[in-house]
């Protein structure tokens, strides 16, 4: 059990490191594999809410599931049809999601019971996740850039966790394994 899970532990992260080496590389190139991503996630949400419409009971929640696939069946076209005004409608919620999460676990930052070394924490994150949100808000063409960039770096990061945690775990199992031979 533990060589498999370690195993593909190290394969998910070669993976990713390629993954990031890739979108390291060709950051235009990411940020269009994203737009294609949305675009499928939105076409198999149409389809789910078209069989959800058949499968239900009433007019009202068939209509409801009918507008809802032909809602996110056009937003697939659209990404298509439109790459650079879907990448734009990313960054724009990708930094105010930056700028929201950043504003509550700011806030969070004051709530009763925390230690100081965590409120400054809460604080810290907070206050780089507004300035994050506000930078790729100020300059959109260069926030599709670095998303795709920053995702390179996290795939690499996690890449070479991964790695390390399944060569740790191979290791595990290797040591259990002679425990449990010595055992018996």
């Amino acid at each position: 059990m533990f060589k498999s899970t370690s195993t593909s532990m190290i394969v998910v992260g070669v993976l990713a490191i390629i993954a990031g080496i890739v979108a390291l590389a060709w950051p235009g190139v990411t940020v269009l594999a994203l737009v294609i991503l949305f675009a499928v996630y939105a076409f198999s949400a149409g389809i789910t809410q078209g069989a959800r419409a058949f499968s239900s009971d009433g007019f009202g929640p068939v209509l409801g599931h009918l507008l809802l696939a032909v809602v996110d069946i056009a937003a697939g076209v659209a990404a298509l049809a439109w790459p650079s005004p879907t990448v734009l409608v990313l960054v724009y919620v990708v930094g105010f999601w930056a700028i929201f999460g950043g504003a509550a676990e700011f806030f969070t930052g004051f709530a009763a019971g925390e230690t100081a070394g965590t409120r400054a924490l809460f604080l810290l994150g907070g206050l780089v996740s507004i300035a994050f949100g506000v930078v790729v808000l100020s300059r959109p063409g260069v926030g599709a850039l670095t998303l795709a960039l920053l995702y390179g770096l996290f795939a690499l990061t996690y890449g070479v966790t991964q790695i390390a945690a399944g060569s740790q775990l191979r290791s595990v199992g290797r040591d259990v394994g002679t425990a449990l031979h010595r055992a018996a």
